[in-house]
């Protein structure tokens, strides 16, 4: 079986227990999680060969990252150790109308310290059939983008696949910055996933009769976002998550896929949130392995969407869900029963 390669930064997430503040606190949940490593995940979840590539510190907190990830069937060989850091993220959950709030401490981290020529991708790359990555990373640092191109080069002159989120991130860098270090890695990419505000953000594409900080979403504004992405850029494909805000404990999520010819819209799930980090990760890792496995684009968009409507239900970041339990929603099972 041939492997998916995904490459970023993991981090140590802190999280008052519960619906509490961080005022309230008298101590915090641990989880650990990144973009690139939940949909790792997500992919040895559904029984692929997976293989998480990053740079870690050489010390008891790197090594719990590593074997968190390891001890749910990700390969860990190709991380490298060193010395710096873990990065740490803070989330405190919101309710109702309390949006959720996420507080950052990740400078100087390791695989901020990355530079070209730490990982060898030839290597790394070896029986690899799909590589995937996320805005993120390359706003890590310039020296961590040069790092990104070096991989998709690679994975492009070897015949992977590469995928990847826009995932903008403002408090990471601008929608200038994005665009220049986005733009001269979007020509390695074939299949480009993003959200209702990313397109717009990084490369200035806005959906029309569009307020996201209203909850409003007209998906034909996003079908023109996905078409002109794709002029751009010439992907093979464009998926876009559609988020509608109704509070920070019920959302409407959806999708759309567009192949360059056609469109599909994938069911629309009300969600009632237990936690809604990785709930990209989770539609991407969705893709990826409907995609792998031969699906048609109306199925890959399906499960896409289901896979990462049920990661809102889910503590943590990574989507602990298998593919009977995706497709069992897929199929119209959203009951909730007991299942005895």
């Amino acid at each position: 079986m041939k492997k998916i390669v995904t490459f970023g930064e993991i981090m140590l997430r802190l999280s008052p227990p519960g619906f509490q503040r961080f005022v309230q606190a008298k101590g915090f949940d641990a989880f650990y999680g990144g973009g690139e490593a939940n949909v790792a995940f997500s992919l040895a979840q559904y029984g692929l060969a997976t293989s998480y590539v990053t740079k870690l510190p050489k010390n008891p907190l790197g090594q719990a990252a590593a074997n968190e990830l390891r001890r749910y069937g990700v390969n860990t060989d190709s991380i490298i150790w060193d010395k710096e850091r873990l990065g740490i993220y803070f989330c405190e959950k919101g309710a109702a109308m309390r949006p959720s709030v996420v507080v950052y401490d990740r400078a100087e981290s390791s695989i901020a310290k990355a530079k070209k020529g730490d990982f060898d991708w030839k290597e790394i790359f070896k029986d690899a059939q799909w590589f995937h990555f996320t805005g993120i990373t390359p706003a890590l640092g310039p020296n961590v983008a040069e790092v990104c191109l070096e991989a998709c080069q690679a994975a492009k002159k070897l015949g992977v696949k590469v995928s990847c989120d826009l995932n903008f991130r403002k408090n990471l860098w601008t929608s200038a910055e994005a665009k220049e270090t986005m733009t001269k890695l979007m020509p390695y990419v074939d299949i480009l996933v993003a959200n209702e505000e990313d397109a717009e953000k990084v490369f200035g594409i806005k959906a029309e009769n569009t307020n996201v900080e209203a909850g409003s979403l007209d998906v034909e504004g996003y079908k023109a976002v996905a078409d002109k992405l794709t002029s751009s850029f010439g992907f093979e494909m464009v998926a876009i998550t559609l988020r509608e805000s109704i509070s920070a404990s019920d959302n409407g999520w959806s999708g759309i896929l567009y192949d360059g010819t056609q469109f599909y819209q994938g069911p629309n799930y009300m969600v009632r949130i237990v936690d809604r980090v990785g709930g990209g990760d989770s539609f991407c890792a969705g893709l990826i392995y409907s995609l792998i496995s031969g699906y048609e684009p109306q199925e890959a968009i399906n499960f896409a969407v289901a896979a990462s409507a049920l990661k809102h239900t889910i503590e943590g970041d990574f989507n602990v869900v298998e593919v009977e339990e995706v497709r069992k929603l897929m199929k119209g099972d959203a009951s909730g029963r007991v299942q005895r």
